[in-house]
């Protein structure tokens, strides 16, 4: 297979997922949960952010142990699969939550985002294999543009059972969009190292080079400086994208349909934010230019916090997708960077494990402030913090730039 088919292979797993993150995580299911499951419930923030919460620990602490084994194995595409079709099937199954049911729903809900959280680890990785070094930066945004296309093409499949008032029935349409779409990376991508007939107990395995890699940690400072960085902004991102959708409907009173236009608005610049920073992080380094997409950040959420107007929070969700598409895709290149060769499976388990770890913190927050206040504006603000410590921390990260070729 040439390297332009890899690519295209490759991303089409982003196009088939994001069904999942737009329909479950950041709209539908989450207004559906608090508004249907909880009854408007005061207390529907907070359970919502606790089920983020145990997923995204859950997979925190898995992420390095699952990425070491699959190094060991040369089994990724096999990892991405098992847990592909777990996030898969629990999605489907959310026709079945229905009001009331707050721990079946928070179940499935927690079940299928370990399954999202958890392939990614084993899809993020394929990037140093599928592409050359110097292209890293203009292929993981290429991958976040279609991944937000994808989002894009769900909402319009979708908008018809949303204005039918059919919102439990688009929850299986979302699991085939993305078993339809995935079915092509899981079975033409292939691991780059050949099966050499290792066997062992890969839990063991894992534990074993995850511990391995901690001891000589200091042989890796450099990479330990941008994970901690990576702690702390993607806590404000991955809370922007588990409220996003909630905070919309209840505080400014979005109309679903109106949420709907609002997030293909923000689909919209996020392609652009992913391929134009792609581009860019090319050519004047990934760290210059993840720095850039942070202080977008910054104004961002700056901005929720000021509007009142619909309008305007239209014109702050233009900036929130250029930032998102464009902050995730400069990350996952400066990763594939940092990263050694021999360790590209189980460092990105680390990436999963700061990644998820940090998600724990922050929806937790947003939601108890959120309760506790009765006031999301408030909660929003908390945000800015963890942006401010990305990019302190960052700061300090070194960036060898290579040679063009």
């Amino acid at each position: 297979m040439t390297e332009r088919k890899k690519i295209f292979v490759w991303t089409l797993y982003d196009f088939a997922n994001t069904s999942y993150s737009i329909i479950v995580v950041t709209f539908l299911y989450a207004i559906y949960f608090k508004e249907t499951v909880n009854q408007n419930a005061a207390e529907g923030d907070f359970y919502w952010g606790l089920g983020t919460s145990i997923s995204m620990l859950i997979t925190a602490f898995i992420s390095p142990i699952l990425g070491a084994a699959a190094d060991f194995s040369s089994t990724k595409r096999r990892f991405l699969t098992f847990f592909t079709i777990m996030c898969i099937i629990s999605t489907a199954l959310l026709y079945f939550v229905g009001p009331g049911e707050v721990l079946l729903g928070l179940v499935l809900f927690i079940t299928g985002n370990i399954g999202f959280e958890a392939a990614l680890i084993f899809y993020d990785s394929f990037l140093p294999e599928i592409t050359h070094p110097k292209n890293f930066g203009r292929v993981s945004g290429y991958g976040y543009a279609m991944g937000y296309l994808g989002s894009l093409f769900s909402l319009l499949i979708l908008f018809p059972f949303i204005k039918m008032e059919l919102v439990r029935e688009s929850f299986p349409v979302a699991a085939l969009f993305f078993l339809l779409f995935a079915l092509p990376t899981l079975i033409l991508l292939k691991d780059k190292r050949k099966e050499e007939g290792k066997s062992g107990d890969y839990f063991v395995i894992g534990v074993k080079r995850v511990w391995d890699t901690l001891k000589h940690l200091k042989k890796y400072k450099n990479l330990a400086i941008f994970l901690l960085s990576f702690f702390f902004f993607i806590e404000g991102v991955n809370t922007i994208i588990f409220f996003s959708g909630i905070y919309a409907s209840s505080t400014l009173g979005f109309t679903k349909q109106e949420l709907i236009i609002f997030f293909i608005t923000v689909q919209g610049t996020a392609i652009l934010g992913s391929v134009i920073f792609g581009v860019i992080a090319d050519e004047i380094g990934r760290k210059k230019t993840l720095l850039i997409t942070l202080f977008i950040w910054l104004i961002t959420v700056g901005g929720a916090y000021i509007v009142t107007e619909k309008f305007w929070f239209y014109v702050v969700g233009l900036l929130a997708g250029t930032a998102m598409g464009s902050s995730q895709s400069t990350a996952r290149a400066l990763m594939s960077d940092l990263t050694p060769p021999d360790k590209k499976t189980e460092f990105f388990g680390f990436y999963s494990f700061f990644g998820k770890s940090s998600a724990v913190i922050g929806p937790v927050v947003f939601g108890y402030i959120s309760s506790e206040t009765g006031n999301q504006r408030l909660a929003i603000l908390s945000l800015l913090f963890f942006f401010l410590m990305g990019i302190a921390i960052l700061s300090f990260v070194r960036e060898e730039r290579r040679v063009k070729i």
